[in-house]
């Protein structure tokens, strides 16, 4: 009888020392950054171009997938002459906490033709990130024909 229970004792330690080892490289595998470039996109005419990088961290994956943060960054460069300007927006959907996907717009703006602009922002619980690159006349923001009117480029997607 304490044969048996010795090894059930045995077994209930190894149990235990194994789920001690595997939770921190569950945790480590958690926090670990994935880098992965994104682009490049052009524009209708390729009078725009953009181009870049993205790092994803804390991938999380829950009834609603979503990575803890998600940093873009990258350049756009304006290919025209005269006074129209080069634009990339990104559409970030992101996770909130009652499980809902809404999204914001990130738009950046390069009026200097030549000479591309760096950008870079980052994302909290991110779901999923689409770029559309547009060159149109100088405003302060893209136009609605630009963020409606043709496709989004998905750049990343939580799965």
């Amino acid at each position: 009888m304490t044969i048996v229970r010795t090894v059930a004792g045995l077994a209930a330690a190894a149990l235990t020392a194994t789920a001690l080892l595997a939770a921190p490289a569950a945790a480590s595998a958690a926090s670990q950054k994935a880098s992965s470039p994104w682009g490049p996109y052009d524009s209708a005419g390729h009078r725009a171009r953009a181009a870049g990088s993205l790092t994803i961290s804390g991938e999380d994956h829950a009834d609603i997938p979503a990575a803890a943060t998600a940093r873009v960054s990258g350049k756009v460069h304006d290919l025209t002459r005269g006074s129209s300007c080069g634009w990339v927006i990104f559409r970030v959907t992101y996770r909130t906490s009652g499980g809902n996907l809404p999204f914001k717009q990130h738009g950046v703006r390069n009026c200097s033709y030549g000479t591309p602009k760096s950008f870079t922002f980052t994302g909290r619980n991110v779901y999923e990130i689409e770029a559309k690159v547009c060159s149109e006349a100088k405003a302060a923001k893209p136009s609605l024909n630009c963020v409606s009117g043709g496709t989004w480029k998905v750049v990343y997607l939580s799965k």
